[in-house]
């Protein structure tokens, strides 16, 4: 009798809801991850960073990388899972990209599909264009980099947990035991960014699951240190390219699965 082929599977996926707040904790998995959302706001997070990951755009988990989720808003996530080896040319760190809509009708196509076996001549031709896909994936400057030494991290701790305040840098180089110069040179060499940068990219990114869950930009903005909304909206669009408001009315013609 001939033998029953068994199944190359290239390609998981996963369909799930979850509701605002849920919180998923720190776990890592032995196949690569591209974790997207078609609602609501996730926040990823791993030992040297922080990415907001807002609609219609997902997170690159490379295999191995220990992360935790928190959604902020209903979140639908849909996530690919690629087997070990199958996608060469994408980061090899976590990174929050861009969805294009065939990328996101191939997602949404994979889902419904369930597991992706290699050996079947429509799936195989699937996993190639969407491995075309994430191999052109653009990145979105979404990330806050995570300081190591205590000082440093002190201080990124007072900026999250306090980010309408404006304190100057002296003062709170002084609160976490270092000079300005200091930490200063802290924020550069570990984060690659300066202390000021550093901390706009925060409050942005702050910004990003208040908006989602459908805050006034004006109350986000002033609730995130802004002396205004207008300097708020020019930072948004320098960074993200556009407004709060467009970013957050883009909608695909077509509802997630």
């Amino acid at each position: 009798m001939p033998r029953t082929r068994q199944p190359d599977v290239r390609i998981r996926s996963l369909a799930i809801t979850y509701a605002s707040g849920y919180a998923i904790p720190p776990h890592r998995h032995d196949w690569a991850q591209l974790i997207y959302a078609s609602r609501g706001v996730m926040s990823v997070h791993t030992s040297t960073g922080a990415w907001v990951v807002p609609p219609h755009r997902a997170v690159w988990v490379p295999a191995e990388v220990v992360h935790a989720i928190e959604m902020s808003g209903e979140v639908a996530m849909r996530t690919l899972y690629l087997a070990p080896g199958l996608a060469r040319d994408v980061p090899e760190i976590c990174s929050v990209v861009n969805v294009s809509p065939l990328l996101r009708e191939l997602i949404l196509h994979a889902v419904e599909l369930g597991p992706l076996d290699l050996g079947q001549p429509e799936h195989a031709r699937l996993i190639g264009v969407i491995l075309d896909q994430l191999a052109a994936l653009p990145a979105v400057p979404l990330r806050v980099p995570v300081p190591s030494d205590p000082r440093a991290v002190r201080a990124a701790d007072w900026l999250h947990a306090h980010p309408a305040e404006s304190a100057s840098l002296e003062r709170i180089a002084r609160s976490v035991g270092a000079s300005k110069r200091t930490l200063e040179r802290l924020f550069r060499h570990e984060t690659g960014m300066s202390f000021g940068a550093w901390r706009q990219q925060l409050r942005l990114l702050q910004a990003l699951p208040l908006l989602a869950t459908g805050e006034p930009v004006t109350s986000v903005a002033l609730s995130d240190g802004y002396e205004s909304t207008s300097a708020f909206i020019a930072r948004f669009r320098q960074v993200l390219g556009t407004t709060p408001g467009q970013y957050y009315t883009r909608r695909e013609s077509r509802t997630a699965v």
